[in-house]
């Protein structure tokens, strides 16, 4: 059994331990409130684009002359995964998760005969990658913006993808991350970006009252696939701007009830040794007194 000694250490160093998921839990909690609303705030904007995008896509035929950003290679032999995944970890399974299903992808494209490579966003994803895939990863980038969420980071991204796609490296790019739910709830999540995946666009005529004027007929000035041109880049960078925001709320709820676990825990393990502190401190008094106890009587 344990010294009192030994005991009453490891007591104060998990109280320590305690402190510090305490104070992490609640740096996460007011750092998710704002990471939640600014990821709330990209939602529409992100959106509206992709109807935008939508709209545009359904007035054109996909060809040889679309943007290529559009239209892609017109193959699928190489691919390219686009990791995204937090700086820091201590967020219990949220980088494992993203990580498992990216490396998922990963191994069934392989298992079809694809070339597969990696472009990661985090150190987390590197460091995970370095061990398994090492020959596969293009480049890694560090998200150093640790209060916020750069746009401009996310345009860099974008146009590192964009360039390796016009120099020929990959068919199709794939973005993984994590979308946020809820604090208890991430939802490891991938998007396809290139050749962009544009959702179907809203083919129903709007409602027109009695009497009221006809729908207005839409006319685009340059043609559809010059502002497609125009706008796919901006698209390729709004989504993964938006995938960062989602990420990073998701980050520090993740964190948060990780620290909330730990903080629990530790509270339990300070119970179940202060019980036992008690009783070690009450066999050593009780033995003490029965030495006393039986010396007087010897002598």
């Amino acid at each position: 059994m344990a010294s009192l000694k030994a005991l009453k250490l490891r007591i104060s160093s998990i109280k320590s331990t305690q402190k510090i998921t305490k104070a992490m839990k609640m740096v996460a909690a007011a750092k998710l409130r704002r990471s939640q609303e600014a990821a709330e705030a990209a939602r529409p904007y992100s959106e509206r684009m992709a109807a935008v995008m939508a709209s545009l896509g359904s007035r054109i035929t996909v060809g040889p002359e679309s943007p290529k950003l559009l239209a892609g290679t017109g193959a699928d032999q190489t691919y390219l995964l686009v990791v995204v995944t937090s700086e820091r970890g201590l967020a219990g399974g949220f980088n494992t998760n993203i990580v498992r299903m990216a490396r998922k992808r990963a191994d069934e494209l392989i298992a079809q005969g694809k070339t597969v490579k990696l472009l990661l966003a985090g150190r987390k994803g590197r460091a995970a990658f370095i061990r398994t895939h090492r020959d596969m990863i293009l480049d890694t980038l560090d998200l150093v913006h640790g209060k916020a969420q750069l746009f401009a980071d996310a345009q860099v991204i974008a146009q590192q993808v964009i360039d390796r796609f016009n120099k020929h490296e990959f068919d199709i790019a794939e973005l993984f991350f994590s979308r946020f739910r809820s604090a208890l709830v991430q939802e490891p999540t991938t998007v396809q970006l290139i050749p962009a995946a544009l959702p179907v666009a809203k083919t129903a005529e709007p409602v027109v009252a009695a009497g009221g004027p006809p729908p207005a007929a839409i006319e685009y000035e340059p043609d559809e696939e010059s502002i497609l041109a125009d706008l796919l880049p901006r698209n390729l960078a709004v989504q993964i701007f938006r995938a960062m925001l989602e990420n990073q709320a998701s980050f520090f709820g993740a964190q948060m009830t990780a620290m909330d676990n730990a903080t629990r825990n530790a509270g339990d393990i300070i119970t179940r040794l202060t019980i036992v502190y008690n009783r070690t401190r009450q066999a050593a008094i009780t033995t003490e007194l029965i030495e006393i106890i039986a010396g007087a009587e010897s002598l």
